[in-house]
């Protein structure tokens, strides 16, 4: 039945057609996997926490985020054997690498983990594994459906924005998150199918959580200039934090991956570090949005003092300030235990959970110092969490759209442009790349919205390389050189040693006045005619690196070599213009 669909929809629909058929089937798959996330979540977080007491702390905090991460641990070593870690990235490196081609297994194992790490109390996001497994729906549908590699990526974006768009119900940030995040260019044929499936996803949602925004808020004191100044530090400080969040999550992870080969070690280390943090700051469980919504939906100071229910803080009023300061630290080290330590989890959520305590702390000090034009605090809390997920992902109308659309605040969109644009601008001195585009950019594998850079990620060397080349060895005479020469169709020989070593080459048009001389053959060895390599390309080096060493050498063709010098193969300039060639016209076509 399945083959017999695939068979007409090739001959009855155009490739535009098919494309968005696909993206209106991803945003009803994504948006039913987002809504089984949110409902598991809540159901482990339910059964484990619903007899905790508010006015005092809880033990349990000290047993269960270390469990949780255990059976994510065990779930992912024994029934997925596979890393699905990092979701995020891991989209980018598809795309850049992989030609967009995410594996069957990540539509749904990631569900299973993050629900099981963040149902315990892991301080992660479900947004990640979301976006991973959007994703993966649209990369397998598109290759049932044989798509070609430009199309995958288009369905592949379709399944991130949908992800987003069905856990938010924010379409409109969904859509510009492929593009600023993503990098995945907006043109005719990208985003028809990423809109389709952006509007799917948010229908689908509302059918099944209701109409409800992911927050409540109500704007209580209208922004007005007077509170321009304010605004702007309030995105400086954001820029800074955003800083701090991607230093130190940056950090955090290379302390746990010098531990990778012992994951119980890692288990204990990470588990129970980020169990003490949660029993002294139950806001670090889970997710977060419970007190990420005692702020924004806060007015007084008994309202705001609910964020330290649980705690050893509670009753202590006078210690709220320092209580959400030492929040705003600790959450960055407590997201990159519970990965760390083997759990399962993304930095979306953090992102904006450090945003809305980083605005409510400015505002508030702002006001209990009386430095200015009075800044409402609830206000402050959506800002905030524009302006650190704009700087933590280099994605100011991101951060703009979405903070607007799951709280219904478009009233304070120019304030929200304002410190999202200023906190993107502040970060950028210090890191060119978002949290996620980092590890990527540093590999030389990031997409971009420049399309030469673009097509030279997109590209590999599996394109271009030729290793069926004849070699030859340094000792062998001039007279077997010429016979190896007229049996080859390439005009240059690499010389290698016993162990595979490449040692030079012979270039034929430098020794094509003595191929001829049949009184030399016995005279000269390849070792005496071989020229030195003029560039040596190494495998997997990023093609822009390789066209580089082509255009400073001006060699027609260079030798691809391992780290050990052993020879894979040549790659021509010919031929990598050519493949370079057919690449941009299929990239830019529409």
């Amino acid at each position: 039945m399945l083959e017999r669909l695939i068979v007409w929809s090739g001959r009855h629909l155009t490739n535009r057609q098919a494309t968005s058929i696909i993206a209106l089937l991803i945003g009803v798959l994504a948006s039913l996997a987002a809504f089984s996330l949110h409902k598991l979540i809540a159901l482990i977080q339910n059964l484990l926490t619903n007899d905790f007491v508010a006015d005092s702390f809880n033990w349990l905090y000290l047993v269960f985020p270390v469990v949780g991460i255990w059976l994510t641990m065990l779930f992912i070593r024994y029934v997925v054997r596979d890393n699905i870690s990092h979701g995020i990235t891991r989209v980018l490196y598809a795309i850049s690498t992989k030609q967009s081609k995410l594996k069957a297994h990540n539509c749904w194992t990631s569900l299973v983990a993050s629900a099981l790490t963040i149902g315990f109390g892991g301080s992660v996001g479900a947004e990640a594994p979301i976006v991973l497994t959007g994703s993966a729906i649209g990369s397998n549908l598109g290759r049932l459906f044989h798509m070609s590699s430009r199309q995958l990526m288009v369905l592949v974006g379709c399944g991130a924005a949908a992800a987003v768009a069905a856990i938010y119900k924010a379409p409109i940030a969904g859509l510009v998150f492929t593009l600023e995040v993503l990098m995945i260019d907006m043109n005719m044929a990208s985003i028809v199918p990423i809109l389709i499936a952006t509007i799917t996803a948010d229908v689908v949602s509302y059918i099944l959580a209701g109409n409800a925004t992911m927050f409540t808020f109500q704007l209580d004191n209208a922004w007005s200039v007077e509170r321009v100044p304010g605004t702007i530090l309030l995105g400086v400080f954001c820029g800074f934090v955003s800083l701090y969040f991607m230093r130190g999550m940056t950090w955090c992870e290379s302390v746990y991956a010098k531990q990778k080969d012992h994951p119980y070690k890692k288990l204990l280390l990470g588990g129970v570090l980020l169990s003490v943090l949660i029993f002294f700051f139950p806001s670090l469980y889970g997710e977060g949005w419970n007190g990420l919504g005692i702020l924004l939906s806060g007015k007084t100071q008994a309202d705001w003092n609910q964020v330290m229910d649980g705690s050893l803080f509670y009753g202590h009023s006078e210690l709220l300030i320092a209580y959400i300061g030492f929040v705003i630290l600790t959450k960055i080290v407590a997201t990159a235990s519970t990965n760390g330590a083997g759990g399962c989890g993304g930095t979306f959520a953090p992102s904006l959970f450090v945003g809305g305590f980083a605005g409510f702390f400015f505002s508030r000090l702002w006001n209990m110092e009386m430095l200015g034009t009075y800044l409402p605090e609830k206000n402050f809390v959506l800002l905030g969490m524009a302006g650190v997920m704009a700087g933590v992902m280099h994605a100011p109308l991101t951060g703009i759209f979405l903070i607007a659309e799951i709280t219904g605040g478009y009233q304070l969109f120019v304030p929200l442009l304002i410190v999202a644009v200023v906190s993107v601008m502040v970060i950028s001195i210090f890191e060119p790349h978002s949290i996620y585009a980092m590890r990527l950019a540093r590999e030389g594998k990031l997409l971009t919205h420049h399309t030469d850079k673009s097509i030279l990620t997109l590209m590999n060397m599996d394109l271009v390389i030729e290793k069926n080349v004849t070699k030859v060895k340094p000792d062998i005479r001039l007279g077997k050189l010429v016979n190896v020469l007229s049996n080859s169709d390439f005009n240059y020989l690499p010389v290698v040693d016993d162990d595979g070593h490449l040692l030079g080459e012979i270039d034929i048009l430098k020794i094509r006045h003595i191929v001829f001389r049949t009184e030399l053959y016995q005279r000269y060895t390849v070792a005496q005619l071989m020229t030195p390599v003029p560039a040596f390309l190494y495998n997997n080096e990023p093609m822009e690196k390789v066209m580089k060493k082509f255009d400073h050498t001006n060699a027609e063709a260079l030798p691809v070599v391992d780290i050990n010098n052993h020879l894979i193969g040549y790659i021509s300039r010919l031929r990598l213009y050519s493949v370079y060639r057919k690449m941009v016209a299929d990239y830019s076509a529409e």
